[in-house]
């Protein structure tokens, strides 16, 4: 591969640049711990946490597109695929700008199907399965990671909540985008082992399937409370702390 093939575009490090600057005025803020967070909080972790989701955005893509770089296709690169710079999307308002929007709304962490990869230059099904699977171990390594920032450098106490919280909807992404649901990453892991009648099917959900699971999870409260549970326990299982992550999402959505 080449050297410039992964070098990080400009927009990138912006958004890079703007979580960390969300983040040193957490550090800076002067907020009782567990209590309310005041302004340079809320500021400072909504900077943080929408910056850092879009960071999040860009990796799960590249994630994708690396693997299949190595696994065969070429065209990824061609396509600026690989230097993480989002205008190379296909389709950077649905894959970028509208899943940061629902967060900062919501809160619910939408993955973006952004980028397009040539399926009959893959290897083999196992590189097709590994290519569907590499954006959202990226959630997970980026949400481990940011649990182990917090426990060992153990920053002041909204800035931990903050990367908590960020942590936290790396793995309900992480969740979210394993669910062998036609559309999400998941159904791409297992879709090369099915049938030709099951890849038919899927290939005819693909379009709506993502949208029927997105609207229970916005207007069903009992559905939406067994996936948050779910992933929850999964976020815990893997070392993370609710009671952190719950007051960085207290301070990310500062409205409510």
């Amino acid at each position: 591969m080449q050297r410039s093939a992964v070098r990080p575009s400009p927009v990138f490090l912006a958004i890079l640049a703007i979580c960390v600057g969300g983040g040193v005025l957490v550090a800076f803020s002067d907020a009782i711990p567990f209590s309310y967070p005041d302004v340079m909080a809320n500021a400072g972790t909504f900077l943080m946490v929408l910056a850092g989701w879009g960071v999040s955005l860009c990796l799960h893509e590249f994630g994708h597109a690396f693997v299949a770089y190595r696994g065969g296709d070429r065209e990824v690169y061609f396509k600026g695929y690989l230097t993480l710079d989002p205008r190379k999307y296909t389709d950077p308002v649905f894959s970028l700008v509208l899943p940061l929007l629902i967060l900062a709304i919501g809160g619910i962490p939408l993955p973006g199907g952004a980028v397009f990869i040539n399926h009959y230059s893959l290897r083999n099904k196992r590189v097709e399965s590994m290519v569907s699977l590499a954006g959202p171990f990226f959630n997970l390594l980026l949400g481990i990671l940011l649990m182990i920032a917090v426990a060992v450098f153990q920053p002041t106490f909204w800035l931990a909540a903050a990367l908590s919280y960020l942590a936290m909807l790396q793995i309900i992404a992480f969740v979210l985008n394993i669910l062998p649901i036609p559309g999400l990453d998941g159904w791409g892991a297992i879709e090369p082992w099915l049938s030709p009648e099951m890849q038919r099917f899927g290939a005819k959900a693909r379009p709506w399937a993502p949208l029927i699971l997105f609207a229970c999870l916005i207007g069903l409260p009992a559905f939406r409370d067994a996936f948050f549970t779910v992933a929850d326990n999964v976020y815990e299982l893997v070392g993370g702390d609710s009671l952190l992550a719950n007051f960085g999402g207290l301070a990310f959505q500062f409205w409510r």
